[in-house]
């Protein structure tokens, strides 16, 4: 192994019978060549080195564009199903509203439908009570007026005699001719 002093030497001091040439030893590596590897490994890295760089940076950016894009297309989704949703909740309400009003709408024609059934069985006994009503009443008078007649009848007949009779009799057929005077 050379000391400090020897890579340090000016060229002058090194003999005739070195030669130029690449030492691969990493531990024998003189100023020179560390030049020459760090110059080659820049120049002809340096494109490898830009081509991985800028073939990392459009991965990075096309992924960046892709999620973006995901991102935009799942907020536009995302809006979209809410725009759904709250349709969905107007027409649940619409049609919650419309139920109920169809609801109070049948219940109060059922109530109706029963007070009309209601009244008209009112009506219908009131008919049927005033018939028997006029029934009975007619019953009465004509079973009175049986009565009224058997009694007069039996009054007549225990009362009525020959004589009484014969004057009953005159008294008609005078009745008779004066209605005939009058008329002529």
């Amino acid at each position: 192994m050379r000391s400090i002093s020897e890579i340090v030497a000016p060229s002058s001091y090194w003999g005739p019978a070195g030669s130029i040439g690449l030492n691969t030893n990493i531990f024998e590596i003189n100023l020179i060549n560390l030049i020459l590897v760090l110059g080659i490994l820049f120049y002809y890295g340096k494109g490898v080195l830009i081509n991985f760089l800028e073939n990392r940076e459009r991965t990075i950016s096309n992924t960046i564009r892709d999620a973006e894009e995901r991102h935009t297309e799942a907020t536009e989704k995302l809006r979209r199903a809410r725009i759904r949703l709250q349709q969905a909740e107007m027409k649940a309400d619409e049609i919650r509203i419309i139920g109920l009003t169809q609801m109070d709408k049948e219940r109060q024609d059922l109530v109706n439908a029963a007070d009309n059934d209601l009244r008209e069985l009112e009506d219908s006994k009131n008919y049927a009570i005033r018939f028997e009503k006029q029934r009975a009443i007619e019953q009465v008078r004509q079973q009175v007026s049986r009565l009224a007649s058997e009694r007069a009848f039996e009054s007549l007949n225990s009362r009525l005699t020959n004589e009484l009779q014969l004057r009953v009799i005159d008294y008609h057929i005078g009745l008779l001719r004066a209605m005939g005077n009058k008329s002529t």
